[in-house]
């Protein structure tokens, strides 16, 4: 009880910050969200200003933002009329989830066994290769990557489709291009730390016990050098979900980051600071519980 109400109060502390940063950020940038090529009429944009309270003092929009954020009342959208921003962070995180999920678990199983794979075999030409491969996928962007499979497998050889979403083919090509950059860094955390824990006693006690090298590599080593896997798993959902913004306006996935992308380019101040807010929340989740995870695989570990 204790921990959980020290990381309630840091959590709280964190969302208000964050929530007030964007807030004054959104607010000092020129122009607004009726900004347009063609003036409006002053009467039109005073009323469109007193319908989104806009045409209150400064302190009293960032105390009715405030108490919105709270109670998960994000407002309306000013690009979108008849929809809330509410409904556009519920349609567009379920895609944007599923694609997230795809990527991170593809992230997990091909990163720890790569990993696993260069550390058994270390200085042999499945570490080289796997190092190699490793470097590739941390030096190449999402979107530089997103672009070379569009043109491989769908324009060259035309085994997939380049775009849209619904089909499990049309899943491949942006859950790839979102997995590489986490896969890469997964592979290199198993693989020094497998390096440090095969040199380790307890696992000399284990071959001498005469443990299959299977059951000493898969139970006892790796339960002790997936834990900074674990502690990049909060960083990992974070950058996996923010990284889709762009993956998935360059394959015209109707996700979240389509909205949010939008909604800056037409300045909608309330979808932006709504999708921030939720994807901070994500964050703030996420760390708390990689916290938790580290206590169920290492009970040495105290929260």
């Amino acid at each position: 009880m204790k921990y959980a109400g020290q990381r309630l109060v840091v959590t709280l502390i964190t969302l208000w910050a964050i929530a007030s940063l964007t807030f004054f950020m959104m607010r000092a940038v020129p122009g607004g969200p009726f900004a347009a090529e063609k003036e409006l009429p002053p009467a039109v944009l005073a009323n469109l200003e007193a319908r989104y309270h806009l045409d209150w003092p400064l302190w009293r929009q960032y105390l009715d933002y405030l108490y919105r954020t709270a109670v998960w009342d994000l407002g309306p959208s000013f690009t979108y009329p008849n929809r809330t921003v509410n409904d556009i962070v519920a349609d567009g995180f379920r895609v944007s989830a599923a694609l997230g999920a795809l990527a991170i678990g593809v992230a997990l199983v091909a990163g720890i066994g790569v990993g696993v794979a260069a550390a058994v075999y270390h200085t042999r030409w499945p570490d080289r290769v796997a190092m190699f491969a490793a470097t590739l996928g941390i030096s190449i962007p999402n979107f530089i990557l997103s672009g070379l499979l569009i043109y491989v497998f769908a324009y060259h050889l035309r085994w997939l489709p380049a775009g849209l979403w619904g089909k499990p083919a049309q899943a491949v090509m942006p859950t790839l291009a979102l997995a590489a950059l986490p896969t890469a860094v997964i592979a290199r955390l198993v693989r020094s730390n497998m390096l440090e824990v095969l040199r380790q006693d307890f696992i000399t006690v284990c071959h001498a016990k005469g443990l299959s090298p299977r059951r000493v590599i898969f139970v006892h080593a790796l339960r002790s050098a997936v834990l900074p896997v674990i502690t990049y798993l909060g960083p990992l959902a974070a950058g996996v979900l923010t990284g889709s913004f762009v993956v998935e306006n360059i394959f015209a996935i109707p996700g979240l980051g389509k909205y949010f992308v939008q909604s800056v380019t037409n300045r909608d101040y309330s979808v932006i600071m709504g999708v921030t807010m939720f994807y901070s929340a994500l964050l703030v989740v996420a760390n708390v519980l990689v916290d938790v995870a580290y206590r169920l695989v290492d009970p040495r570990i105290r929260l």
